[in-house]
């Protein structure tokens, strides 16, 4: 449900006086969940993919309605044609994490009388607290997308709206192109973006049924949204190979885990025997969870220090690291198909503006994951450290560029913003491209240069675009199976 205008009623001004201006002021816009003063909690930084957008986004918590501008996009050149690879909105946990969390619950509510239900202080413990506090996660939950979620996506497609206006103009919304993985966190996030974008075309006015708008639904694809889950070789060596998530494993029994799960056993009371990594993990992610969907800061955040919280953070990433970028050369490789997809329709574009015709698709959008961004962006060289991320090497990485949380928070996004320049010196010089990550512009893996010339983009991915065919990429090695006996 959107908000309707807002409106004060009309009654004797000596009466209201002294509450106009407050009222004024609060409800100058209307927000479903906004809150007065929103919570933020010093953990926040610390949470990886389970990171809340405005927590990876410095200044959008004032007014998450208005456009960011980064002073450095291309103003003298028009916008044409607008990619972008958007993941879902803020989401409830899986079924898995939700039941990791009723075990951890369940040891909490059976610690013996010998506990006391009092900390040191004399104040109540936390693992009292905690013990005594209903469970509100339930299986049915699974991943799928909260309200929250979906203010994500409004508020995101408001902000692109304003920050584009020629793209997203109320005569290009009949051509908007929009693709989604089957996952109904990323179909339900691709309709919120709708809804976005219908109230910035018709502030007050409640929006139809998606199915009924004019662009239509999104198309699911999840060839091309959830690549990995169609790529033999990925699924093979690293999906289901017990062995691929070494350092993230031997992480979990390394000294800097094995710390905070003597810590967290004395706060909680609990045998440390009962408890492991990935208990430790969950009741982490807990505390983001009830942050990011709620907006509260649940006891399970007292259990944690800052310095928890960075070495949890560095859990995760070593898990996304591995798994979804610079550790296999497969996980980057498996998104090929995404990055030759986003160049075609680029390229389409740049025809079409050459022979003088209107471009078809002025905007498209695609709804994905964390695990749809981060091999794109790894394949593109981005956010690459000199040092790969392992389990030994933890101090040595606390300055690292690949933080999940700061890359691929909920709502992250990736956009390609394709210019035509009028002025251009030469036909070379017609079309730029800058690409901008979570609303900022993102400088060239290669250059460190805001925008490139097209042709010069194209000729640096040259490989990518020309010689990464994922048929031949996910294709399994052949396995001799002939033998040497007589």
């Amino acid at each position: 449900m959107l908000c309707g205008p807002c409106r004060l009623l009309r009654v004797p001004e000596v009466r209201v006086a002294a509450l106009a201006v407050a009222l004024l002021s609060s409800l100058s816009r209307c927000s479903l969940l906004e809150p007065r003063d929103p919570v933020v909690s010093a953990l926040s930084p610390y949470f990886g993919t389970k990171t809340r957008y405005e927590d990876a986004t410095p200044g959008l918590l004032p007014d998450p309605e208005a456009p960011r501008r980064d002073p450095e996009l291309l103003e003298t050149c028009t916008p044409v044609q607008l990619v972008a690879l958007i993941r879902h909105g803020t989401r409830y946990p899986t079924a898995k994490q939700i039941r990791k969390l009723r075990q951890l619950h369940g040891l909490l509510q059976a610690r013996g009388p010998g506990n006391s239900r009092t900390g040191a202080a004399g104040g109540r413990d936390v693992g009292a607290t905690l013990a005594d506090r209903p469970l509100w996660y339930a299986d049915w939950m699974d991943g799928q997308l909260v309200e929250k979620g979906r203010q994500d996506m409004r508020q995101l497609a408001l902000r692109l709206a304003s920050l584009f206006p020629a793209l997203f103009s109320r005569e290009n919304y009949g051509r908007l192109q929009l693709v989604t993985s089957s996952k109904h966190r990323c179909v339900d996030s691709g309709a919120a973006f709708l809804q976005g974008l219908w109230q910035h075309y018709h502030p007050g006015l409640p929006p139809p049924d998606v199915a009924d708008m004019e662009c239509g639904p999104p198309r699911i694809n999840d060839k091309l949204m959830r690549f990995f889950d169609h790529c033999e070789k990925f699924l093979t060596e690293v999906e289901r190979n017990a062995t691929a998530l070494y350092h993230v494993e031997t992480f979990k029994t390394g000294p800097e885990m094995q710390n905070i799960l003597k810590k967290v056993a004395a706060t909680l009371k609990v045998p440390v025997n009962n408890l492991n990594a990935d208990l430790i993990q969950v009741a982490f992610f807990t505390c983001s969870f009830d942050l990011a969907i709620k907006g509260v800061k649940s006891p399970w955040c007292d259990v944690f220090d800052i310095d928890d919280a960075k070495v949890l953070e560095y859990l995760n990433d070593l898990k996304q690291y591995w798994k979804r970028g610079y550790g296999y050369t497969i996980n980057s490789r498996s998104s090929c198909t995404l990055f030759q997809d986003i160049f075609q329709h680029l390229d389409k574009a740049v025809e079409q503006k050459q022979r003088c015709q209107p471009v078809s698709s002025p905007v498209i959008l695609q709804f994905g994951h964390a695990e749809t961004l981060l091999p794109l962006l790894s394949l593109m060289g981005y956010f690459k450290d000199k040092e790969p991320l392992t389990a030994y090497n933890y101090k040595e990485q606390i300055h690292r560029k690949f933080r999940s949380g700061h890359i691929v928070p909920y709502a992250s996004n990736l956009l390609f913003v394709l210019y035509h320049c009028k002025n251009a010196k030469s036909p070379k010089e017609e079309f730029r491209v800058q690409m901008l990550l979570n609303e900022k512009v993102l400088p060239l893996a290669h250059s460190q240069e805001t925008f490139s010339l097209y042709e010069d983009l194209k000729n640096h991915y040259r490989d990518i675009l020309q010689s990464c065919h994922t048929n031949e990429e996910c294709k399994l090695p052949k396995v001799n199976n002939a033998s040497d006996e007589l």
